[in-house]
């Protein structure tokens, strides 16, 4: 792996993890649901535009379509929504945590519904997983931690472990960028009922909220996205994929950086033990050199 290539999946790891600080910035002054919809009301129609500025077309096969409203319902409105309206009273770093237990719970319901068979070294990353979780768990709940939103978090991640379950293996052809899009004005308007229904179209204007918002929509919305695929094209994606196992360092880092929230000496070693069990399982899914 070339320096360009650990660059650019650092570049990821680091937009990927600070989402939720700057998503926990804008939920302070604007409804959850409505900034999350506005968010991808610009992104999606940025990544449209690009995609068209590329040559892409939207012509999509049934499977693909199928792609697209899974994951603009499960990733975009179910995990980012719920995530969002978990973050009023959830911190960052906890939120993260959750949020990178992903590989972890793909790779755990696939063993469970899908009779996915598992190296020994998969099985061990799982349980210490579980391990680091409960360390963490035990330590905020009994500082407070809100058990609603943590729960909120949990079902979004779920949600998009589902999806990615569902719709692994589907191709987005030569129309990335018009997948992505398509994915987000999904999102956007899967939640704008739900904001209609549910909250108060009430904006409290600030600087930092339109430096977090247009960071949010811009950074891990936009750039991410695109430094991922790139990466993937470079170094496959199961290379790509162990990088996850840094998002737990870099979310805490990151809330612990801007916002000020307080990591415990049981965070530190929760984080740890999570990571480890996320290299884990993403080594043990690496193909050998018989395979390639």
């Amino acid at each position: 792996m070339d320096w360009r290539a650990v660059a650019l999946g650092l570049f990821f790891v680091a937009a990927w993890s600070s989402a939720f600080t700057s998503a926990r910035i804008v939920v302070a002054d604007a409804p959850a649901f409505l900034a999350l919809c506005v968010r991808f009301l610009i992104s999606g129609a940025i990544a449209l535009a690009i995609g068209w500025a590329m040559g892409q077309r939207i012509r999509l096969s049934r499977r693909q379509w199928v792609g697209v409203a899974v994951f603009g319902l499960c990733q975009n409105a179910l995990y980012l929504g719920l995530n969002f309206e978990a973050l009023r009273s959830v911190e960052a770093s906890l939120a993260v945590v959750v949020a990178s237990l992903l590989p972890l719970i793909v790779a755990g319901l696939g063993r469970l519904f899908l009779g996915e068979r598992l190296a020994p070294l998969a099985l061990a990353g799982l349980a210490a997983g579980v391990l680091g979780v409960l360390i963490i768990m035990a330590a905020r709940l009994g500082g407070g931690a809100d058990p609603v939103g943590l729960a909120l978090c949990f079902a979004g991640v779920l949600a998009l472990a589902v999806a990615t379950l569902l719709v692994r293996g589907v191709s987005v052809g030569g129309n990335l960028w018009m997948v992505v899009g398509l994915q987000m004005l999904v999102g956007a308007a899967a939640l704008l009922p739900v904001s209609l229904a549910l909250e108060t179209w009430q904006v409290h204007w600030t600087a930092p909220l339109v430096i977090a918002f247009a960071y949010t929509t811009l950074v891990p919305g936009i750039a991410a996205t695109m430094v991922w695929f790139v990466l993937v094209g470079r170094i496959g994606a199961t290379r790509a994929a162990a990088f996850h196992f840094l998002n737990p360092f870099f979310g805490v880092a990151t809330a612990a950086l801007i916002l000020g929230e307080r990591v415990s000496p049981r965070d530190v070693l929760g984080v740890t033990i999570i990571m480890l069990g996320i290299l884990a399982v993403q080594i043990a899914r690496a193909p050998g050199p018989s395979s390639r």
